[in-house]
């Protein structure tokens, strides 16, 4: 992981589940953490946690789905560090319902944090990673990317948009040098399913939960991509548990 070291690495949704995991792992191998995310009181704790174990970390209390806010946090980082060097797009939410059940306000939501939120973390690093010529843009989409179920709709459909941005920033931005990587992961011990305001489905999933990923799993990922040399691009990840057969 010696391409890690000293970069500069803003982590979305970082007060729970991979954002979390990525962080710890990143400050391990060197990283300089940027922390967002809206609940405090988990910033600082990781925060310390990071620093207790000889890492560099700041934080921002961060909603994705405010536009200056977003921009703010990247400010924050050049502020403090010179730099951004790689953005990981993390945070998102996950309120599956039917169709029929017209829950428009968490449509709503996803759209808000899962399109708009990865959007305004790639317009307020963009300018500081073209003006140095370089630079790692990681969205966290989901296998849900990939293929879609009955209440999903609304959810895949985020997550196929994430991976045609993370498409078309690519091809944008390989000339300034800027790495693409989109992570899609299957089932995950993560917050999200908490999310699901629908029992019937909050139960479905957390029956299947016992095959889920540690979120370590894709931190593991996360690192690995950031740690190939800079001339080398690692476009997509799908991890799934083995015994994930969707």
């Amino acid at each position: 992981m010696w391409n890690v070291k000293d970069k500069v690495v803003i982590i979305t949704g970082a007060s729970s589940g991979i954002g979390e995991a990525a962080a710890k792992l990143l400050a391990q191998y060197g990283a300089k953490v940027v922390l967002a995310a809206r609940r405090e009181e988990r910033l600082i704790s990781l925060k310390r946690t990071i620093e207790e174990q000889g890492g560099a970390a700041i934080y921002k209390v961060t909603d994705i789905s405010s536009h200056p806010e977003v921009e703010d946090l990247a400010r924050l980082a050049v502020d403090t560090f010179g730099r951004i060097d790689v953005l990981v797009n993390n945070a998102g939410i996950m309120p599956l319902s039917y169709l029929h059940e017209k829950k428009v306000s968490e449509w709503d939501q996803m759209i808000d944090i899962n399109i708009k939120g990865v959007l305004y973390g790639i317009g307020a690093v963009l300018p500081y990673m073209r003006a140095q010529k370089r630079g790692h843009i990681i969205n966290v989409s989901s296998v849900t990317g990939h293929i879609v179920r009955k209440s999903w709709a609304v959810y895949s459909g985020t997550k196929f948009a994430v991976r045609a941005i993370t498409e078309a920033l690519r091809q944008e931005e390989a000339e300034n040098n800027i790495r693409t990587t989109i992570i899609c992961p299957g089932g995950v011990m993560t917050e999200l399913v908490h999310t699901v305001s629908n029992a019937e489905i909050r139960k479905d999933i957390e029956e299947s939960m016992h095959r889920a990923l540690p979120a370590e799993a894709i931190a593991n990922s996360i690192a690995y991509a950031i740690s190939q040399p800079e001339s080398t691009a690692v476009n997509e990840i799908i991890v799934r548990p083995t015994s994930q057969e969707l």
